[in-house]
């Protein structure tokens, strides 16, 4: 009988990014301060923009952004800003 090499899940495993389109509404604080909210997931760059432009009206702005990885590992790209709606913190990169 002749063994076979035991090939292990992991040496075979690929994964193709993921890019999640997420609005991020902006809020004011009490000290004038504006924060952003929880992000909120939608299902294209388009979805994205068109919620963060309604968004924008009974908050104080909000941002649409675009982000690629793999959720099995943590890592991410760089996010890429969509729009800006109202007022939004001049370090949203940060945020995003």
């Amino acid at each position: 009988m002749v063994s076979q090499p035991v090939r292990r899940s992991s040496e075979v495993r690929v994964m193709t990014p993921i890019t999640y389109h997420v609005v991020l509404p902006i809020v004011r604080t009490e000290d004038g301060e504006l924060i952003a909210e929880d992000g909120l997931e939608a299902p294209a760059p388009s979805a994205a923009i068109s919620r963060a432009r309604a968004l924008s009206s009974t908050r104080a702005g909000a941002v649409a952004f675009s982000r690629s990885g793999d959720p099995d590992t943590g890592e991410y790209s760089e996010a890429v800003i969509l729009a800006r709606f109202g007022e939004t913190p001049s370090d949203i990169d940060r945020l995003a």
